[in-house]
Order: structure tokens, then C-alpha cells, then sequence
């Protein structure tokens, strides 16, 4: 820990004596910090009688007791908005490496990603067109550039969507860049990382997943807001996580850290914060369910850290804000977790496998109104069979396999075609593990809600666990997103 709290402030001092990058780390070490105990009442609750004070900074004297005969400790960088400033992030850590003689594992993404790979990808991006420029990304995509660190990310409000979509159950955007999907879990070495793509958006929350590229000015918006489909899966994780990554940030979980010193930085979220509307509900619940040690977020481009005490001598969650890649900004942490020796390879996850498999059979496709009952379903034959492929096959997902050229700087288009949906090989591969049938080209987007998984292979769910809540005003146009 102690190592840690020194590499932000030497990288810091190096990129800015050096000037050699636009991009400043401030990278900062959780130590064991007292539970914030909420002036207002919260989804989170907090230990009674706890201090009135969380510490997380990179210029706090705690550490923990140094033990010989703990395991080795898995160093993992956790970025915040990347914008598609890659080259940025990496030469951050490679500044860091060099400068503290330690190594990077891995590094996590909460979103904001932009894997944009050309110019018809740019046309899907949420983004005002004076911010539409092409980044570094394609020429990780390409293999102009190698990714020095395994990298995971999720989605945010500003992606590449068109791309996304194609690998919605998640797989590698770019040789060792690995895209967590819409919602998903995944083993790095023993540590278990899972994620939530996008923001929260009521009026979508209970819709299918009915956007289609090319995406006209409302769905390019409600292609990445969170749907109960894709949260439902992750409340049905059981097994412990050790890091879990949203964009958003979990509502109410300003409470539990200095909401003061946060709006007097940010006057404008002061009305959100005393209203207690700044967040992610479902992020909220599945805070609550899950209670990893660690959970990371970006979206609002500010540090914002907090502790939570599930219930009285429950697990404790460190919980992060980052910010974006800029100079002098909060944007980068880096933490130590106990690891076996290896291998560090980016696995599938056996138990989200099985819920998968148990959910596609109800995979929303369409605009029609979707929730099901929020009760834990059985998935013990789900994972003896996924078990039994896993065996066979092993656990690692197929290498990453382009489905359109790069950006060619050489040969800027003026006038790139509109994006299509290509069926991306890796997917195909994950549902035949699976037994699967493929339905994200699926055009019935605006019609009745066919579930044209029902008929496919292996386990499905009783109709009766499906609940379908009053249609909501469709007319309603997507609101307008950071």
C-alpha cells in the first residue's frame, strides 16, 4: 500500500518536470477508511456510531502491517473516462513503472472507452461534432500500436455503439483491449472483475434492447442506457466479485463520503445531491446485492471516494469516482490485490456463463415494456453444463478478430458509408459454446415483442416470471447526456 500512495506522486512530478504528456496522473491509495455514517437516510446503510469521516488520499500516513506471508499482489490501474485518449493512459503507466520499478497487471476502464475504429464509427458516437476526432484507439485496433497492459472495459455514454453491439455479451475490441459487454463478468488470474455498461435513463430502464445501427438522434442516445434485462442477470451473481465497474455512480453514494467538499467543486451538482437524485438506482441495488471490496465509476469527470459498511459487521466496499484523462486531474488508481501466481489471462467466468445461458431464452429485442420478478433463480444444471464445456474447450474466449478496416490516416473519408451491423465472430463463437442462436441482427425492433430466443436450445424461463409493466410514453424523446 505504501508503494502504491508513492506512484502518483512521483508520476506526476516526472510528467510535469518532463512536460512530455498532456495527461497528469493523480493516482491515489485506499486504506482502510472509518464508514461514513449518512446525514439522510440512503439505499447503503452504514454501521451505526461510525466516524464521520472517510480517508482517501494520497497523502495520508496509514498503511497496513507489511506480512511476509501474504500472497503476491496483483497491481491493477483503474482509469476513469478515456475519451480515446489510450496512448495517454498508457504512457501514464509506463511513466509510473519506470519510475517506481514495479509492474502493471491490468488495467480497468469505467467507461467513456470510444473504440472507434473509422470514420463510420465516429458517426456513432454521442458526441457534439467539434468533439468527433478519431483518438488513438484504431491504431490499437489496427496493430499500428501493441497495448503494453491487458485492458477491460465497459461502456459509457460515449461510445462507438455500432461496435459495442456487436460484442453486447462482450469480447476484445482490439488485440488485449477486452470489452466487458452490456453487463458481464470475467476471471483475470483468480480475480473476478465484473461491470455494468451505460447510464440509467427511467424511460428506457424496461425496454428491449430495440436500437439498430444506423442510430437516428434518439436511439444513438438510448443505444447505452441501462436496461433491467442486463441488471437482472448481474443480481443473480452469487459468488463473490473482487472489483465491479459502472459509469454511473450508484445513487445515494454520495452519503457516504465528503458530499460537502464535492459540490462546493461542483456547484451544479449541489440540487441533485440534497434531493438525492445524483445517481444510479439500479447501480444502488446492485451495490447492495453484490458488495464487492472494490467499486470503480466515472461518467461525472471528478474524484469522489467513499466507504460503505454493509449492515453491522458486514463487508466493507472501497468506492472510487474518477475523472477523465486530462493534466492534474483525478483520472487514475492504482490498487494491490492478493493474486495466485497465474496465469494473468482474461478467462470466462463459469457462474455468468450459466446465467447467460439461463437468461437469453428471454432476451428483450424490441421497444415492448420487459422486467421479470426479482427472485433468485435455480442454476445449478446451467452450470454442471457449462462446467462440462468449459472442461472440454477451456476458458479462454477466441482471439480477437477484426470485422472492418481501420482508420487510415492517409486516406481520411470525407464521406464514410452509414455503419451496418456485422456479425462478429466472436460472438458466433460464445453462443456455440453456449448452444445459442445469434439474434443481435434482429430488425423486428418496433414490433411485437417476439422473443425469438424461446425456441432456442437448452434451459428456458417460465412465462410466468415475466412481468410486463405499463407501456411508457414512447413518444418521450431521449434527454439529453453529459
Amino acid at each position: 500500500w505504501a508503494s502504491i500512495q508513492r506512484l502518483g506522486k512521483i508520476a506526476a512530478h516526472l510528467l510535469s518536470r518532463k512536460g512530455k504528456h498532456h495527461a497528469a496522473a493523480v493516482c491515489l491509495r485506499l486504506v482502510d477508511s472509518p464508514v461514513i455514517s449518512p446525514s439522510r437516510g440512503g439505499p447503503l446503510p452504514a454501521r451505526p456510531g461510525a466516524p464521520s469521516r472517510a480517508h482517501l488520499s494520497a497523502g495520508s500516513s496509514q498503511s497496513l502491517p507489511a506480512s511476509a506471508s501474504r500472497p503476491r499482489a496483483m497491481k491493477i490501474a483503474v482509469e476513469g473516462c478515456m475519451h480515446g485518449e489510450l496512448d495517454k493512459v498508457y504512457d501514464t503507466l509506463r511513466q509510473l513503472e519506470e519510475a517506481e520499478g514495479v509492474k502493471i497487471d491490468l488495467l480497468l476502464c469505467c467507461g467513456d472507452f470510444q473504440a472507434v475504429r473509422d470514420e463510420s464509427d465516429l458517426q456513432c458516437v454521442n458526441v457534439k461534432p467539434k468533439y468527433r476526432t478519431m483518438n488513438s484507439f484504431w491504431k490499437y485496433y489496427s496493430g499500428q500500436a501493441v497495448v503494453p497492459y491487458p485492458t477491460i472495459f465497459i461502456g459509457g455514454n460515449h461510445e462507438a455503439s455500432n461496435y459495442l453491439w456487436e460484442l453486447y455479451y462482450g469480447g476484445w475490441a482490439a488485440p488485449n483491449i477486452y470489452f466487458l459487454g452490456f453487463a458481464g463478468v470475467v476471471k483475470f488470474g483468480n480475480i473476478r472483475v465484473g461491470g455494468l455498461s451505460g447510464i440509467h435513463k427511467q424511460q428506457h430502464y424496461h425496454l428491449g434492447h430495440y436500437e439498430r445501427p444506423p442510430f437516428n438522434e434518439d436511439t444513438i442516445r438510448s443505444v447505452y442506457h441501462v436496461r433491467h434485462y442486463d441488471v437482472l442477470k448481474l443480481m443473480h451473481v452469487k459468488e463473490p466479485l473482487d472489483i465491479f465497474m459502472s459509469h454511473d455512480w450508484p445513487l445515494g453514494i454520495t452519503e457516504y463520503g465528503n458530499w460537502q467538499k464535492l459540490i462546493q467543486e461542483k456547484r451544479f451538482f449541489e440540487e441533485e445531491v440534497n434531493k438525492r437524485t445524483l445517481g444510479s438506482e439500479p447501480a444502488a441495488r446492485l451495490l447492495n446485492k453484490l458488495k464487492p471490496p472494490y467499486w470503480f465509476s466515472a461518467h461525472l469527470h471528478c474524484k469522489f471516494p467513499a466507504v460503505i459498511q454493509h449492515g453491522e459487521d458486514g463487508p466493507t466496499t472501497k468506492f472510487v469516482a474518477l475523472d477523465k484523462c486530462l493534466p492534474g486531474r483525478g483520472f487514475l488508481q492504482v490498487i494491490d490485490i492478493p493474486s495466485s501466481p497465474g496465469p494473468h489471462e482474461i478467462q470466462y467466468d463459469e457462474e455468468w456463463l450459466a446465467i447467460t445461458r439461463k437468461f437469453n431464452s428471454v432476451f428483450p429485442l424490441t421497444r415492448m415494456p420487459f422486467t421479470m420478478r426479482d427472485e433468485q433463480l435455480d442454476m445449478q444444471d446451467d452450470r454442471q453444463w457449462v462446467r462440462s464445456k468449459l472442461n472440454a474447450r477451456g476458458a479462454k474466449p477466441i482471439d480477437f478478430v477484426q470485422t472492418t478496416p481501420s482508420f487510415d490516416p492517409s486516406k481520411p473519408a470525407s464521406n464514410p458509408p452509414l455503419p451496418v451491423h456485422y456479425r462478429n465472430p466472436q460472438t458466433e463463437s460464445f453462443l456455440q459454446l453456449l448452444d445459442l442462436p445469434y439474434l443481435l441482427d434482429s430488425s423486428n425492433s418496433h414490433g411485437v415483442n417476439r422473443n425469438e430466443s424461446s425456441s432456442q436450445a437448452g434451459c428456458t424461463l417460465n412465462s410466468d416470471d415475466i412481468e410486463l409493466p405499463e407501456d411508457p410514453d414512447e413518444d418521450d424523446p431521449a434527454e439529453e447526456d453529459d
